[in-house]
């Protein structure tokens, strides 16, 4: 039986050999290891795994194709739903959404739909890969804001229905989280981001970098001025969160965003970088993200003796597992039920030291989880110094504030339905810029449902 056969483990780097590099831990599947792990499979008559998509891959199909051998016909499949499975099949939360769905899962393990998605896309980029062929063009121009998932997404697929498409980034390079967010050990930036978003330039997809929208230019001038029937908004949100308490002003105290965009896009962990970031002894990161995991891991790199500390228990964190379970064998600790109240200083103004509480769980907040709530006379100190805030991020407020029409909600994040459609005509949006900090493949099925909506926006404009 199919269902006998045990999952096929992963190989990686040794955890004390990776804790001191950038280079990617997980090595991926071989050909025999993807075709034996796609061979476990059952093939579901209503495969629940396919609707926990949100980008909806046609997943048992290109399975069917890697136990068949026939990879190309995979990458073909996969390419019909996602522009950036190798991207996907390395970030992507598959344990609470299409693994997570898997009838194999009910009592053992799921089949490692993440991993067979990467291993295509990595033969597919060995093996001469063949971008989808370039469409007529249908005469409309369409911009997109900001060059993440969300935006290369909703890029692909209008590109693929004949609009002419150009993406606005403000940054120097494309990618935006997958660039600047996401650590090379995760998620390689030459082999993996540049390479997918090169097979979206090759639908004529056109990204103009360090173009900042509602500086450069504006959402209005673009539909009134610049000849576009449609704007997409997939600015991400970068803006930091901070707990608003004492110190968080010292030197040494930074936002995740902050540290993991100078260490990521700009090379800032290297000495001969013109202004490089603090290698920090004793480093404190705030959260339990898969942010958090990101800084953690990033600073221990870097030389750092790493503590996360995190207002509820373990089983509360929200970061993934596979994330968790790494950060632990580097040799990341963790503080569970512990909340900063302070953040101290030397008389040259940094950081040496940051004061904490100790919580316990109450009652369910609105989300369902229990709401952490100060132990009284709990209070101690941990050595740092440096401290990371990894608490979340909303988005900038220069588009919608430069946008006229554009309602944002009380967190600024633009208002639109399902499908991306704003209160102002025209104007599309979806991903962070719309939720809040979330994940790269739901942020790529709001671009996708985005697209459509405006495929048929301009049509009916016809």
């Amino acid at each position: 039986m199919a269902n006998r056969i045990p999952r096929v483990p992963v190989r990686e780097q040794a955890p004390e050999v990776r804790a001191t590099n950038f280079d990617e831990v997980c090595y991926g599947y071989n050909e025999e290891e993807a075709v034996l792990e796609a061979s476990r499979c059952l093939h579901c008559k209503n495969p629940r795994c396919v609707s926990a998509c949100p980008v909806s891959v046609k997943i048992p199909e290109f399975i069917s194709a890697v136990a068949s051998r026939d990879f190309g016909k995979a990458a073909s499949v996969i390419a019909e739903d996602s522009s950036l499975p190798a991207v996907c099949g390395r970030v992507c939360p598959q344990e609470t959404q299409c693994e997570g769905s898997c009838i194999l899962g009910v009592k053992g393990e799921p089949v490692a739909i993440g991993k067979l998605e990467r291993f295509v896309a990595d033969w597919n980029r060995a093996n001469g890969r063949k971008a989808p062929d370039r469409i007529s063009p249908n005469g409309h121009k369409v911009a997109v804001v900001g060059s993440g998932p969300a935006g290369l997404a909703c890029a692909y697929d209008l590109a693929k229905a004949g609009y002419e498409v150009t993406v606005f980034e403000a940054l120097h390079k494309p990618g935006g989280v997958l660039e600047y967010g996401i650590p090379e050990f995760r998620l390689p930036k030459e082999k993996v981001v540049a390479a997918e978003i090169a097979d979206v330039k090759a639908l004529g997809v056109k990204i103009e970098t360090n173009v900042v929208v509602g500086r450069t230019v504006t959402v209005d001038s673009l539909l009134s001025e610049e000849g576009f029937s449609a704007v997409f908004i997939g600015s991400g949100a970068g803006l930091p969160r901070f707990m608003n308490i004492p110190g968080e002003n010292l030197n040494g105290v930074f936002s995740a965003n902050e540290f993991l965009t100078r260490n990521n896009l700009m090379d800032a962990y290297r000495d001969d970088y013109l202004t490089p970031v603090m290698h920090a002894k004793k480093v404190v990161v705030v959260g339990g993200g898969n942010v958090a995991m990101d800084a953690a891991r990033t600073a221990l790199r870097l030389g750092g003796d790493v503590t996360i500390v995190y207002r509820r228990t373990e089983k509360e964190l929200p970061a993934r597992r596979e994330e968790v379970h790494h950060a632990k064998e580097e040799g990341v600790k963790f503080m569970m039920l512990s909340n900063p109240v302070e953040i101290t200083g030397d008389e040259k103004g940094w950081v040496n030291r940051i004061r904490c509480i100790r919580m316990e769980l109450g009652e369910p907040d609105e989300s369902g989880r229990r709401s952490p709530v100060p132990v009284p006379d709990s209070e101690f100190e941990i050595e740092a110094d440096s401290v990371i805030m990894a608490l979340g991020t909303s988005p900038n407020p220069l588009i919608a504030r430069t946008t006229a029409g554009l309602e944002t909600n009380r967190r600024g994040c633009v208002v639109a339905d399902d499908d991306g459609v704003t209160t102002r005509p025209g104007v599309f949006a979806g991903g962070d810029a719309v939720t809040g900090a979330a994940t790269v493949i739901l942020a790529m099925g709001a671009g996708r449902k985005a697209a459509a909506a405006i495929d048929r926006y301009v049509k009916g404009l016809e």
